[in-house]
């Protein structure tokens, strides 16, 4: 149902992700992927990305993957301290942690790993110590998000005692100094990755790229030649199961207006370190940068961008406060 909206576009990466998608087993990976080769030009070097819960793998569920199509695994550590993983309501504990991220580099050349700080009640010491952690199983790609307080959750109900923003900022500043020692490239607010090792499937989203959304909940963006829509597929289960079957999967589908471009694409890629070329602005949103003159003005004179050799992007003052920088562009 979905294939007549990418027909003949190369497919370069697959992500499976969202829950807990290693509850598959490997033989639904290889069918669903089989199904992928033969409705779309995916290309042989594909990254593939399954996400993984520590919790829910062995040897051979990592075996049974590989030998399906993935070929990067994407583990949702959190932390390598049972007290926060306590805290978090994590299923696993740290030595399944440190063994599932062990065991899977035994299994797959591209592994990432998802931690967290600034949890309740962390200290800077336990922060850094995950990175150490997390450094010394050496990884090609490691994630660090901030905690924050989702809506209909637990902790946004009943928050938690959390470290304070000076903390937080500490603790950001010291792991970031802390990875780029070990040879972990800085490309994205929450990304760092050994040379080479970049997530292509999260670069498309940062530069803007098209993707398709398959499944509850699902969210696409697509471009064609006189137009770039938004869709979004039902996002309870049943519900998404039995529109699927009537044809009528997708929930919601909006055109992204000509003022709001502008925006979208820079709440994208002023998350990459290194920014991007204007000339990729123009070419992915069909407008002229100069329709941003304004607020590339403002953003500069307040030091949070700068523009040099083409390459539109964030200083390390706007890394720090992007929400403040992408306020720029709201029109």
């Amino acid at each position: 149902m979905a294939t007549p909206n990418v027909w003949g576009r190369k497919v370069k990466s697959v992500f499976f992700g969202g829950g807990t998608p290693s509850l598959f087993s490997a033989e639904s990976i290889d069918r669903i992927l089989s199904q992928v080769r033969m409705l779309t030009p995916l290309e042989f070097d594909a990254e593939v990305t399954l996400e993984a819960n520590p919790g829910t793998v062995d040897a051979a569920h990592f075996s049974g993957y590989k030998d399906a199509g993935v070929n990067r695994l994407s583990l949702g550590i959190q932390s390598f301290n049972n007290d926060y993983l306590r805290a978090l309501g994590r299923i696993h504990d740290s030595q399944q942690a440190y063994d599932a991220v062990a065991l899977a580099l035994k299994t797959f050349d591209q592994v990432n790993c998802d931690i967290m700080y600034g949890l309740p009640q962390q200290t800077l010491t336990d922060a850094l110590q995950d990175a150490k952690t997390a450094i010394e199983l050496n990884p090609a790609h490691l994630s660090f998000y901030h905690l924050t307080l989702e809506p209909n959750t637990p902790f946004y109900r009943t928050p938690p005692s959390l470290p304070d923003d000076d903390t937080s900022a500490e603790m950001q500043i010291e792991i970031e100094a802390l990875l780029a020692q070990h040879g972990y490239e800085h490309y994205e607010t929450s990304a760092f990755a050994k040379a080479g090792k970049q997530a292509k499937h999260n670069l498309n989203y940062w530069q803007f790229g098209d993707y398709l959304g398959i499944g509850a909940g699902a969210h696409s963006k697509l471009s064609y030649h006189d137009k770039i829509t938004r869709e979004s597929r039902h996002k309870h289960p049943k519900a998404y199961m039995e529109q699927a079957m009537l044809g009528k999967a997708v929930d919601r589908t909006w055109l992204i207006s000509p003022e709001d471009l502008g925006f979208e694409f820079m709440m994208n890629a002023l998350r990459l370190v290194d920014g991007v070329s204007i000339d990729l602005f123009q070419q992915r949103t069909g407008i002229s940068i100069l329709q941003l003159d304004t607020a590339i003005q403002k953003a500069q004179n307040k030091g949070l961008l700068i523009i040099e050799k083409n390459i539109i992007k964030p200083t390390l003052l706007g890394q720090r406060f992007l929400n403040e920088l992408l306020e720029l562009f709201l029109i």
